[in-house]
Parts: structure tokens; C-alpha cells; sequence
């Protein structure tokens, strides 16, 4: 039975790296988070405090 060669070993672990986060990297940029909804309601109420001291 045939030994497979170091350089052969080190080619195959780079193609499967590769894969690996070429994979990885789809699925993190083709997931699309859902976007919040803003409603009138939802709005920050913003007032002007006067502080005394």
C-alpha cells in the first residue's frame, strides 16, 4: 500500500482550511440579521432638564 508524501499531507490540509473558512465566511455574510422596527411609540422622549445646584 502507497504512503502518501508529506507535501501531499500539507496540500490536502491547506485545500480543507481553505474550505473551511471559505465556508464560514458565507455564512457569515449572507446571514441578514432582522432590522427593528420603529414605531412612533418606540421613540426616545427627549426633554431639556435645567440643573440646579
Amino acid at each position: 500500500m502507497p504512503q502518501m508524501a508529506p507535501i501531499s499531507w500539507l496540500s490536502l490540509f491547506l485545500l480543507f482550511t481553505l474550505i473551511f473558512f471559505l465556508f464560514n465566511m458565507m455564512n457569515y455574510f449572507t446571514y441578514l440579521s432582522p432590522t427593528p422596527k420603529s414605531t412612533s411609540s418606540d421613540q426616545i422622549d427627549t426633554k431639556s432638564m435645567t440643573w440646579k445646584w
